[in-house]
């Protein structure tokens, strides 16, 4: 089998993306695995594949992590999914909506740039008492579509993720795993983040639900107003709006960035 394919990147989060619209594509988690292996592979992050709606949206949006397993959502993903999808609809030039596992998104085109309106947030914890070896400050809690655990450090620059971030990303208060974010304060209204990812079981360039995760939180404990602008391990800087309160819930959850086509291949398997 010779699969077609496009490989994106969004802020240094980079996805093969496949059009699936006929259902013609069946991958197991060994072949999806395969594909994201960046030595034996193509090399991402995670696979996007494009599928007919089963509603009133334009597509389904399935994404699965680079182990091969599936994941409710990821917003740097949807970003490149909107890019992407743009192109398979002639004449679009602003906004489509998707399904997702994590409900119904929307995204608008924005030059180089994707606009993605994200789901609600939920299960907000701060200061949730969790503790690891080695790590002195609150861990918070927060599902922007895919659960995400964060802490305020500082010299992020030479921070360690990858030892930190799995001792979270395993701890027993997080029953089905979670992404773990370190943050560090730039200006105000500016932060840095780096990031674990699940399923990935390393550090990513970029993640887009850690984001919007680590700059509600950032907004709660300081009294930040939106827009807060975020900088990646990638280089870029994205923009995370919202409106709401930790009572009432948060609603219109936007995240903006750049979502770049790099190259297109077929690979077989």
């Amino acid at each position: 089998m010779r699969l077609p394919f496009t490989k994106m990147n969004g802020a240094g989060n980079d996805f093969v993306v496949i059009d699936n619209r006929d259902l013609s594509v069946q991958l197991d988690s060994t072949q999806i695995a395969r594909i994201c292996d960046r030595h034996r592979g193509v090399g991402a992050d995670g696979l996007l594949a494009v599928e007919p709606a089963r509603g009133d949206a334009d597509f389904r949006f399935r994404y699965y992590n680079a182990d091969g397993g599936a994941a409710e959502m990821c917003g740097n993903g949807a970003r490149c999914f909107g890019r992407y999808a743009a192109r398979l609809i002639p004449g679009t030039q602003e906004a489509l909506c998707f399904e997702t596992m994590a409900g119904t998104l929307s995204t608008r085109i924005m030059g180089d740039n994707v606009e993605v309106t994200m789901s609600d947030p939920f299960d907000l914890e701060l200061n949730s008492g969790v503790s690891v070896k080695g790590l002195d400050t609150a861990i918070h809690s927060l599902n922007t579509g895919v659960p995400h655990a964060l802490s305020f450090v500082e010299d992020l620059m030479n921070f360690d993720v990858r030892g930190m971030g799995s001792a979270i990303r395993h701890h027993s208060h997080f029953p089905n795993g979670t992404n773990a974010n370190f943050v560090e304060e730039v200006t105000r209204g500016h932060i840095a983040i780096r990031t674990y990812e699940r399923g990935v079981e390393g550090e990513t360039l970029a993640c887009g639900t850690g984001m919007v995760a680590c700059s509600i939180v950032y907004h709660l404990l300081n009294g930040i107003p939106s827009p807060i602008q975020v900088d990646v391990e990638g280089g870029d800087t994205l923009t995370i709006g919202f409106e709401g309160s930790a009572e009432e819930g948060f609603r219109k959850v936007t995240l903006t960035g750049p979502a770049d086509f790099v190259f297109e291949g077929e690979i077989s398997l």
